[in-house]
C-alpha cells in the first residue's frame, strides 16, 4: 500500500487535484481510500457525489468510543473509500489535533485493511506545515509520499518551500520524501518554466502541469470529478495522465528548500512575461 499525502497553500486546489487524481487512479483499477484532514470536510465531496458524510470528530462527539468503520467510511466513485476527518467546533479545540485522532481511530478500527488490499491511502492536508498536528502524516510515517500543489503566484512557491523544510525535518525519522510538484495553473507569465525550476532547485520535479480549465468548475458545481462528469474531455485526460505519473513514479527526494531571497530571485526571473 501507497502511502501519500498532498499538500500547499490554502486554495491552491488540493482537494479538487487529489479528488481527480484519485478518479484516474481508480479508473485505471486501483482500490484507493482518501482520508481528508481538512475541517471543512470537503475532501471527498467530488467523490461522493457532493453528499455530506458524517466525520470522524462529530461521529466520536455524538456517538463516544462506540463507534464502527461503517460509521466514518462511505464508499464514493469507482469503489473508492471516503473518510472525512473533520474539525472542532469553530472557535474550540486544534483542527491538528484532529487529524492524530482520526487517522489513529482509522487504525484502530483496521480502516487499512480492508478484504481487497488498498493500493493507496490519499492524505488531503490543509495548509502547510506550520501546526504540528497539520504536519503528523510527515511526522509519524503515516505518508511516505508528499505531493505539493503549487502555482507559479508567490504565496503558493512560498507554502510549497516550505513545506519542503517540513519534509527535510522528517525525513531520517519517518522516511517520508518528495515524489514532486503538481504545478496548477493559475495562468501566470512563464509559470510552467518557472515551477519546472523550482523543482529543479528543490531536487525534484514538476510531475505533471494542470492546465486552467473551466470544466473543473463545472464538474465541481455537479459534483462530480471531471473524469465522472466529462470523461471524454481533455481535462480528464490531464487528471488520468497525472495519476498514472504518480502510479509509475519512482523519483523520491529529500528536498533541498531554498532561502527566501533565492525564491524571490526566481519569481522575479522567470515572472515577467518575455
Amino acid at each position: 500500500m501507497r502511502k501519500v499525502a498532498i499538500y500547499g497553500k490554502g486554495g491552491i486546489g488540493k482537494s479538487t487535484t487529489t479528488q481527480n487524481t484519485v478518479a484516474g487512479l481508480a479508473e485505471m483499477g486501483k482500490n484507493v481510500m482518501v482520508v481528508g484532514c481538512d475541517p471543512k470536510a470537503d475532501s471527498t465531496r467530488l467523490l461522493l457525489g457532493g453528499l455530506s458524510q458524517a466525520t470522524v470528530l462529530d461521529t466520536l462527539r455524538e456517538e463516544g468510543e462506540d463507534v464502527e468503520l461503517e460509521d466514518v467510511c462511505l464508499q464514493g466513485y469507482a469503489g473508492t473509500t471516503c473518510v472525512e476527518s473533520g474539525g472542532p467546533e469553530p472557535g474550540v479545540g486544534c483542527a491538528g489535533r484532529g487529524i492524530i485522532t482520526s487517522i489513529n481511530l482509522l487504525e484502530q478500527l483496521g480502516a487499512y485493511k480492508q478484504e481487497k488490499e488498498l493500493d493507496y491511502v490519499f492524505y488531503d492536508v490543509l495548509g502547510d506545515v506550520v501546526c504540528g498536528g497539520f504536519a503528523m502524516p510527515i511526522r509519524e510515517g503515516k505518508a511516505q509520499e508528499i505531493y505539493i500543489v503549487v502555482s507559479g503566484e508567490m504565496m503558493a512557491m512560498y507554502a510549497a518551500n516550505n513545506i519542503c523544510k517540513g519534509i527535510v525535518k522528517y525525513a531520517d525519522a519517518g522516511g517520508v520524501r518528495l515524489g514532486g510538484l503538481i504545478c496548477n495553473s493559475r495562468n501566470v507569465d512563464n509559470e510552467r518554466q518557472m515551477i519546472e525550476e523550482l523543482a529543479k532547485r528543490l531536487g525534484t520535479q514538476m510531475i505533471h502541469f494542470v492546465p486552467r480549465e473551466n470544466q473543473v468548475q463545472r464538474a465541481e458545481i455537479n459534483r462530480k470529478t471531471v473524469i465522472d462528469f466529462s470523461p471524454e474531455h481533455p481535462q480528464a485526460d490531464e487528471y488520468r495522465t497525472l495519476a498514472k505519473k504518480v502510479d509509475e513514479n519512482k523519483m523520491f527526494v529529500i528536498p533541498t528548500p531554498l532561502a527566501i531571497e533565492e525564491l524571490e530571485k526566481l519569481l522575479i526571473e522567470y515572472g515577467i512575461a518575455n
